[in-house]
């Protein structure tokens, strides 16, 4: 069973997500907040595996409450966004959100998402990509691999370039001639070196620190 709980300011959209997810076998809604100083506090309270948060909320808003939630729980949060008005996406995913969804999407992509992000996959609308390629962007020109990346064999570098250009265990595996666990084990182990809680996590290092750079860029 996947547990949902859901952070949203405005009563009518979180009965909306709620009448959505309970009607799918598998996922069950155990919690509401209004702001994120509650979300914060359910998550503690009723540990749900995601968390669809809002951001811009009163009080503790969503990139706040997800950096807390990040921090203090193994539950993953799912962002929420308008995109147009929100200019927190990065910061939130830098945070420690695992994906990303504008909220005028489908009912049958919002599933998808939470199943997903709840087996530790990380998901981003294709209309908010643009804005984070942007910010990637800026800091590929300045690449800095950091300590976490030089802790890494060139094996596991190998790996790390290919989770950031979105390929999954299986697809790593069959491009580097592994088996599908090798493959797992690797990116586990790159985790554990690098201190990051998903997959979302290492495809921020891998282009923050200039070890990949969006395909179009690479190419000019």
């Amino acid at each position: 069973m996947i547990r949902i709980l859901l952070a949203d300011d405005q009563n009518l959209v979180r009965a909306g997500f709620r009448s959505i997810l309970e009607g799918e076998d598998g996922i069950a809604v155990v919690g509401e907040a209004a702001d994120g100083a509650e979300a914060v506090r359910l998550t503690l309270r009723t540990r749900p595996d995601v968390v669809l948060m809002d951001i811009r909320m009163p009080g503790l808003d969503g990139l706040a409450a997800t950096r807390e939630i990040a921090a203090r729980s193994e539950a993953r949060v799912l962002i929420l966004t308008t995109f147009d008005l929100d200019d927190y996406v990065y910061g939130a995913l830098r945070a420690g959100a695992s994906g990303f969804l504008v909220k005028d999407t489908e009912p049958a992509e919002l599933i998808h998402a939470v199943r997903v992000i709840a087996r530790g996959d990380a998901l981003i609308a294709p209309a908010i990509t643009r804005r984070l390629i942007g910010e990637f962007t800026a800091r590929a020109r300045h690449p800095d691999p950091g300590p976490r990346l030089r802790a890494l064999t060139e094996r596991e570098r190998e790996v790390l370039v290919l989770v950031a250009e979105g390929l999954s265990n299986d697809q790593i595996a069959a491009r580097l001639v592994l088996s599908p666990a090798t493959a797992k084990t690797h990116v586990s182990r790159i985790m554990t070196k690098t201190g990051v809680r998903d997959r979302a996590q290492l495809v921020i290092l891998a282009y923050e620190s200039g070890l990949t750079v969006p395909g179009w860029l690479a190419g000019s």
